[in-house]
């Protein structure tokens, strides 16, 4: 009898947070941006969060979703994954062809982008910084409008593509060109 009431509970249990995880993602899609530019091709796969009328970048005394200087994984859920289909450079330093998690460590005036080796996580946990393979800081700029949703989008031009991350009234853009 006892044995059946255990199996109830860890049933009901392993069901409610089951239901929570897959009811949560639905907030925060998976969504995917691409770039190309000649022979390149830039993907990046992240969950997009919404503002929802909290403050999102700042200090962690204000209750900043995203603090300064806190690792945060680009994204919301999964960790945000970054895909190379060439070698590139990236912010100027060279990377090569593949797949990698990508997060940032946000500050005001700039933001730390980190390309790391470690796949298939998720994002919460932060990664193994051992594995990180490129550290690079881009500076911040004023986003022209509110955006309620965190966005990526490339741009591309006669030197390669330009990754922008936008969310709130922030922007950074990171220059991607072939080697």
């Amino acid at each position: 009898m006892i044995k059946k009431v255990i199996i109830g509970i860890v049933v009901v249990v392993i069901g409610y947070f089951g239901y929570g995880f897959m009811t949560h993602r639905s907030h925060s899609p998976l969504t995917s941006a691409e770039g190309k530019s000649g022979d390149l091709s830039v993907s990046v796969d992240y969950c997009q969060p919404s503002k929802k009328g909290r403050l999102i970048f700042g200090n962690e005394s204000d209750d900043a979703l995203v603090p300064n200087g806190k690792y945060w994984r680009l994204g919301a859920n999964d960790a945000t994954e970054i895909t190379f289909s060439q070698d590139v450079n990236f912010a100027g330093e060279p990377i090569a062809a593949g797949r990698y998690r990508f997060y940032a460590v946000p500050n005001a005036d700039n933001w730390e982008l980190s390309l790391n080796s470690q796949l298939g996580e998720f994002g919460f946990f932060e990664p193994d910084y051992t594995l990180d393979v490129l550290k690079v800081k881009v500076p911040v700029k004023s986003n022209a409008q509110q955006l309620e949703l965190l966005t990526m989008t490339f741009d591309s031009d006669s030197t390669g593509l330009q990754l922008n991350m936008a969310w709130d009234e922030t922007m950074v853009s990171v220059p991607i060109s072939q080697q």
